[in-house]
């Protein structure tokens, strides 16, 4: 299901045994647009620390409720690697994090989640998973901080990230909101990450190869329109193949 960051910001994280807090914010990687970690707002519990939740550890997201179900206890989750709350998440700290709970690492592979092309819940087959030669560097960027990043289009500047629509089965980012309303007609409009042509991090920019009129064209974007029509309609005006072709590729 695809489902807006800033909806599940607030939702409850219940743990094995108890509520520990809800969801905060979102750090996701700059070359697979993959959520990697939810961060928490536990309250007054595990104060000082940045507690975050890897998609292996998530069994469910309940929308109606409006809480997600983790596989964890809250000793697992108070014993695991601390991370300071002035401190970016690193190299080092994500090695100890994941080799903590022995999940396999997402960056040891070519895909999305390392070997898989999708997250894999099975720990028989995390056993079987070997490091590949294709590992790669990832760097964390979260989710409020990229928010309000300007959008430049070949001919200038087109909008701004409003918000970040999420795919609550993979964890990939599927489409950045886009706010037009200081630079056109003032519809929201989606734009897919895998048609992002680089990032200036320093300029809080975000680059596309696409025209101005191109994207002020581009179909518009609200929450009752984001079907798989509205999404295959959306690909074909950008003359692009949807995510869910190159997926089932994948998966064969």
């Amino acid at each position: 299901m695809l489902i807006k960051a800033k909806t599940v910001k607030g939702y409850k994280l219940d743990s094995l045994d108890g509520e520990i807090g809800k969801v905060k914010e979102f750090y996701f990687d700059d070359r697979h647009w993959t959520i990697r970690y939810l961060v928490a707002d536990t309250g007054n519990w595990l104060t000082g620390r940045q507690v975050l939740i890897s998609p292996y550890a998530l069994v469910d997201v309940i929308n109606e409720e409006q809480h997600i179900e983790i596989n964890l206890t809250k000793k697992q989750i108070e014993d695991s690697p601390a991370l300071s709350s002035d401190k970016p998440v690193s190299r080092q700290f994500e090695e100890a994090y994941n080799g903590f709970y022995g999940w396999p690492r997402y960056w040891g592979g070519p895909f999305m989640w390392g070997a898989y092309p999708h997250i894999v819940h099975d720990a028989e087959k995390w056993k079987e998973y070997t490091q590949s030669e294709k590992a790669w560097d990832p760097n964390l960027r979260s989710t409020h901080e990229v928010s309000g990043y300007n959008i430049q289009a070949v001919d200038g500047e087109i909008g701004h990230i409003e918000d970040f629509i999420i795919d609550d089965e993979t964890w990939a980012i599927r489409y950045l909101i886009i706010d037009t309303r200081n630079w056109g007609p003032g519809n929201n409009i989606l734009l897919s990450p895998q048609w992002i042509e680089s990032v200036s991090w320093s300029e809080l920019k975000v680059f596309v190869n696409l025209t101005r009129e191109t994207i002020k064209h581009s179909p518009e974007y609200t929450e009752e329109s984001l079907t798989r029509d509205y999404e295959t309609g959306l690909h074909r005006h950008y003359n692009r193949q949807g995510y869910w072709v190159d997926e089932q590729a994948d998966k064969k």
